[in-house]
């Protein structure tokens, strides 16, 4: 059966916007889908992953040789690039070793070491394709990665890279920010 949680519990969970009205309504009575009950028991690791998660902002690393790239991604994900996701902590990275060295930092003790990477494919002397590609060998469960490639044709390198997505220059910034809130939702799903 379900876990009982007083309905202060819920209250609280909403007002404190960490669980969305709708879904508390819809778990304030089972509910009947497919067949199947669902009640508390089934929906309580989503919320106690959204309540654990609400307080730490997702990390987004940007890498770019290009001062201009790095303030146009920026620029386009502003403090939130969805109204259902949270605020978002940016870090900006020029080189590759020094990109390298913040995963290193960050992968050693429990952290993982950002939610989402936006890389240039288009940078030198290491280009992003490159470094995507490293990261998906070795950092484990390693987080999305998004390609900002220069042309349309590169699709193929980004997809041989293992990027979950790819956008081209110059960057459109809805473009942008619909790609990452759409890898940010994808990310928070597939930890739950």
């Amino acid at each position: 059966m379900g876990v009982s949680i007083p309905e202060s519990t819920l209250s609280h969970l909403v007002l404190a916007s960490v669980l969305p009205l709708k879904l508390a309504s819809l778990l304030v009575k089972r509910v009947t889908h497919f067949g199947f009950q669902i009640g508390w028991g089934m929906a309580l690791p989503l919320i106690r992953l959204r309540y654990m998660n609400a307080a730490r902002k997702p990390v987004i690393i940007v890498y770019s040789d290009d001062s201009a790239v790095r303030q146009a991604i920026v620029s386009a994900l502003g403090k939130k690039v969805a109204g259902d996701l949270p605020e978002h902590q940016i870090e900006e990275f020029a080189t590759g070793p020094a990109l390298r060295a913040y995963v290193d930092r960050r992968s050693a003790g429990d952290n993982s070491p950002a939610d989402l990477f936006i890389l240039d494919g288009e940078a030198v002397p290491e280009g992003g394709m490159g470094i995507a590609r490293q990261l998906k060998d070795e950092v484990f469960n390693c987080p999305p990665v998004l390609l900002i490639t220069g042309r349309r044709e590169d699709a193929w390198l980004a997809a041989w890279s293992r990027a979950e997505a790819s956008v081209i220059h110059p960057i459109d910034p809805f473009t942008l920010a619909n790609t990452v809130a759409g890898l940010l939702r994808a990310r928070t799903v597939a930890t739950a």
